[in-house]
């Protein structure tokens, strides 16, 4: 019995005693894919309005897409740093000597 439930989990494609047995195959690998670049685009999104803004937006983080099979967590809050103006001017201007 044991031989055929691990052949059969081994299997490609979707099932529903896959399903069953584990959450997480639900998605297939396409959906995963998916979900890793928008949650990524959202990312890339956050991070340019905030590095072009002169203020603090107010903006929250966004939350990354919830997948099956993973429990739903509190991340922490990621802290970003900002580089001063200073370090940006020294960073091009070390760019511009090379």
């Amino acid at each position: 019995m044991g031989v055929l439930i691990t052949s059969l989990c081994k299997k490609p494609g979707r099932s529903s005693l896959l399903a069953a047995m584990n959450e997480s195959t639900a998605w297939d690998t396409t959906e995963h894919l998916l979900a890793r670049i928008s949650d990524g685009i959202e990312l890339s999104n956050f991070l340019f309005i905030q590095a072009n803004s002169s203020e603090d937006t107010g903006l929250e983080p966004p939350t990354p897409l919830p997948r099956p099979g993973q429990p739903e967590q509190q991340r922490p809050e990621p802290q970003f740093e900002f580089a001063s103006g200073s370090e940006v001017a020294s960073f091009f201007t070390q760019m511009n000597n090379l």
